[in-house]
């Protein structure tokens, strides 16, 4: 079972915007802090946003700041990213990722899914 399911990618053209989500799955029933996660081809895995389990504290990526909004729908357990005013430097694969410590996820997180493509056209 993947811990984490994420959807929502696509093809948008420059400005565009898109949603991602994040399902958690049983596996993930110990984690307090959510983000994402994304990596360009050839380039390394880059944070994107973090949020806590309460979606009191959020981080984001000076790249991504005023632009992606990262949220919580505790109700329903989702995660989300909402991305506007996206150019063709964002392309990438986004991936989710979730601890069960910390206020923010890191590479060293317990759980990831296994990613949706984001490509940001021209």
């Amino acid at each position: 079972q993947v811990p984490l399911v994420e959807s929502g990618g696509g093809l948008v053209q420059a400005g565009g915007s898109l949603r991602l989500s994040c399902a958690p799955s049983e596996r993930t029933f110990s984690a307090n802090v959510w983000g994402w996660f994304r990596q360009a081809p050839g380039k390394d895995r880059e944070f994107v946003a973090s949020i806590t389990q309460s979606g009191g504290t959020t981080y984001y990526a000076d790249s991504v700041k005023g632009r992606f909004t990262i949220s919580r729908d505790n109700p329903k357990n989702m995660v989300y990213l909402q991305m506007n005013s996206l150019i063709p430097e964002d392309t990438a694969d986004y991936y989710c990722a979730a601890h069960s410590r910390g206020l923010i996820v890191t590479t060293e997180s317990k759980y990831w899914g296994q990613g949706t493509q984001v490509t940001v056209s021209s």
